[in-house]
């Protein structure tokens, strides 16, 4: 999320940034419609299939083979993703809507409950089988672009404030799924791996303190550093958050957009690709579930389902009401309960990061992933149009 005020006739970097997600979402639930098409339909399904696991480029971890074109799309092109992530999370941090205790009580409340219910909901669908307990932080992600995607089909029916709420939630939301894929599916680590990791981000330390304000240096050490992440057994994706640490940063007061801030410069770049090729690219490769026989009834697609319909709206929804209830912090711009409720039904939309963890939770276990695929689907799907149905009687009740 970027400031609020404009100045000198620049548009508000506000309302790009809501437009471009609105857009960016709607480009995503044609990606995913597409690769359901693309798994389903005789014709295509044989060659969908081989061009995911079609071996592409060297090996670059020692026994793990070649990266496919789906592990390239995951493991690389996704790292840029989290480097986005963790560019807005700094921003929103040093410069932005979590600079200020009071603006960041309720998101952080309502972000923190919205995904321990739904892990707790899982938990209690699945966790009586120890193969699916591994999957509990399935639906506690937020995808940001597929529910300003949603909200964006309502128009000016959806006041800017909730917009704002709902994308600060997603914010704090995407840090805690960071931290849950380093610390849970990261796993045989190699410390000589992580060791020359950490070299390179104090290189990058020692680059920002020096005043290094180009970008080919950091993109350089960037690029190094996913290396030795995907080494280290740590996730690779991770080493997008952690690069995006240490671009150098200056804060505008007032003026989000500045073109001398090289974190503002690299971020400006890199939403445009992430949001229209990067995360679309995600969803064709990672939403083509086979309907065909599909495991409607499996104890992990309702798990999921259910965390992503039933635990995030009870978390977000319960978050805001014991905040206000208890004088912690007010709802946002005065809305009403039933807005309210609708924007906790939009947090239910996981889709993208949920997909994730969903392929880090299950590797190499391809039954079990296309049941995530399916429970994701299915609670994002009827999460987004409850969701639209309450905000837009929420309007028509103003």
């Amino acid at each position: 999320m970027r400031g609020i005020i404009s100045r000198r006739g620049v548009t508000s970097a506000l309302r790009a940034f809501l437009a471009g997600e609105a857009k960016g979402g709607i480009v995503l639930m044609a990606a995913a419609f597409a690769a359901l098409l693309l798994a389903n339909l005789p014709a295509t399904a044989p060659v969908y299939a081989a061009l995911l696991h079609q071996p592409l480029g060297p090996v670059l971890v020692p026994g793990h083979g070649p990266l496919t074109v789906e592990l390239w799309i995951n493991d690389g092109l996704m790292a840029l993703f989290f480097l986005l992530v963790g560019l807005e999370i700094k921003r929103e941090l040093a410069d932005g809507e979590l600079t200020q205790p009071a603006r960041r009580r309720l998101p952080v409340l309502a972000a923190a409950a919205g995904m321990l219910a739904p892990a707790l909901v899982y938990l209690a669908v699945a966790g009586g089988v120890p193969a699916l307990r591994a999957g509990w932080a399935i639906p506690a992600a937020t995808d940001i672009a597929f529910a300003i995607g949603v909200m964006a089909l309502l128009g000016k029916r959806v006041p800017a404030a909730l917009k704002l709420f709902l994308t600060t939630v997603a914010i704090v939301d995407d840090m805690g799924a960071v931290a849950i894929i380093a610390l849970a599916y990261s796993h045989g680590l190699d410390l000589a791996a992580l060791a020359a990791a950490a070299g390179v981000l104090a290189l990058m330390a020692a680059m920002n303190a020096q005043g290094v304000r180009r970008l080919w240096p950091y993109g350089a050490a960037f690029v190094l550093l996913w290396w030795l992440v995907l080494l280290s057994g740590v996730h690779a994706t991770v080493a997008g958050v952690a690069a995006a640490a240490f671009i150098p940063f200056d804060r505008t007061r007032g003026a989000p957009d500045a073109h001398h801030s090289p974190l503002h410069r690299l971020e400006h770049g890199l939403a445009p690709w992430v949001a229209y090729a990067i995360v679309p690219l995600f969803a064709l490769a990672n939403a083509g579930v086979v309907l065909a026989g599909a495991a409607l009834g499996s104890a992990l697609v309702w798990a999921i389902a259910l965390g992503l319909i039933l635990g995030k709206q009870a978390g977000i929804l319960g978050a805001v009401w014991l905040a206000e209830r208890w004088k912690i912090a007010r709802r946002p711009g005065g809305a009403g309960w039933l807005q309210i409720y609708g924007v906790a039904l939009l947090g239910g939309i996981g889709f993208t990061m949920s997909l994730f963890i969903g392929t880090l939770a299950f590797p190499d276990q391809p039954a079990l992933l296309a049941q995530v695929k399916l429970g994701v689907l299915t609670g994002s799907l009827v999460s987004a149009i409850a969701g639209y149905a309450v905000l837009r009687l929420a309007a028509k009740e103003e």
